[in-house]
């Protein structure tokens, strides 16, 4: 089995929904960490499990600078994001979410 991590940066904000009052339902920003871990028995035609380059513009490009309410439509809490992020990356088995140093979400297969 071949494993691959892309770590990336994030900067976007959101605004929760939620059943309880919060300062996080007020649009708020994050530079998050995105970790992104993908597998495959095989290597793919260029010797690669999935192409780093590929992530970045496909995850960066549809997340980074962005309001993450107007992409989703779902509440954009990090576990919700850390999902979508593995459904629509090549090979990807589990990603974790860092809003901050001291928060993560993960989400994995």
């Amino acid at each position: 089995m071949y494993y691959v991590c892309k770590r990336l940066e994030i900067s976007s904000a959101h605004a929760l929904n939620l059943s309880y009052e919060s300062k996080c339902e007020d649009l708020h920003g994050h530079n998050w960490i995105v970790k992104i871990y993908c597998k495959s028995e095989t290597l793919n035609a260029d010797g690669m499990v999935t192409d780093f380059t590929h992530i970045k513009r496909q995850i960066g490009g549809a997340l980074d600078h962005k309001n993450l309410n107007e992409v989703f439509d779902f509440n954009p809490t990090a576990e919700n994001i850390a999902r979508w992020i593995c459904d629509h990356v090549e090979n990807a088995y589990k990603v974790e979410v860092w809003e901050s140093e001291m928060n993560m979400a993960a989400y994995e297969r």
